[in-house]
C-alpha cells in the first residue's frame, strides 16, 4: 500500500476517535474515489496517481466553492473550503514560481526543444514533476508562449 494511502486511514482513525465528522467524511470520500479507480482499472495505485486523483478532488472543490459563493451559499462555500484543505494536505508542497521557471527552461533545454512543435515532448518531462504541485495548464500557457517566443 502507498504511504499516501496508510496516512489516510490512519488519519481517518484518529478523525473517528477524536469525533471529527467532516474530517472524517473527507478523508473516506477521497479514500472511496482512490478504491473506484483502483477497481475500474483493477490495478494499484502508485503515488503519482494518486496525487492526480487527489488533484482532481482538489479542483472540485475550487469548482463548488466558487458556484456557492455567486449563489451567496457562504455556509456550503465554508464546508467545501474545509474539505479542501484537508485534501490539500496529501498533496506534495506547491511549486514557487522560480521553481516553476527553473523547471520550463531545463526541460526546453533537455528536449532541445525550439518550436511551438516540440511542446508535447516539454510538457511530457515536465508533467510528471508537477501533478499535484501547480496548475498544469497554466504551465502549458508559459510553455507555449516561450515557444512561439511570446
Amino acid at each position: 500500500m502507498s504511504e499516501l494511502k496508510d496516512r489516510m486511514n490512519v488519519d481517518v482513525k484518529a478523525a473517528l476517535k477524536a469525533g471529527d465528522k467532516l474530517k472524517t467524511t473527507t478523508l473516506r470520500g477521497m479514500l472511496a474515489a482512490l478504491k473506484q479507480v483502483e477497481v475500474d482499472s483493477r490495478v494499484v495505485l502508485d503515488e503519482p496517481t494518486i496525487i492526480g486523483i487527489l488533484t482532481k478532488l482538489t479542483n472540485q472543490r475550487r469548482d463548488s466553492i466558487a458556484q456557492f459563493d455567486a449563489a451567496q451559499r457562504t455556509d456550503l462555500a465554508d464546508k467545501e473550503r474545509a474539505e479542501l484543505k484537508i485534501i490539500e494536505a496529501f498533496l506534495p508542497s506547491p511549486l514557487s514560481p522560480d521553481e516553476i521557471e527553473a523547471l520550463i527552461a531545463e526541460s526546453i533545454k533537455s528536449t532541445e526543444a525550439s518550436q511551438i512543435k516540440d511542446m508535447g515532448k516539454v510538457m511530457n518531462v515536465l508533467r510528471p514533476q508537477l501533478i499535484g504541485r501547480t496548475d498544469i495548464a497554466v504551465v502549458s500557457a508559459i510553455v507555449k508562449s516561450r515557444l512561439t517566443g511570446g
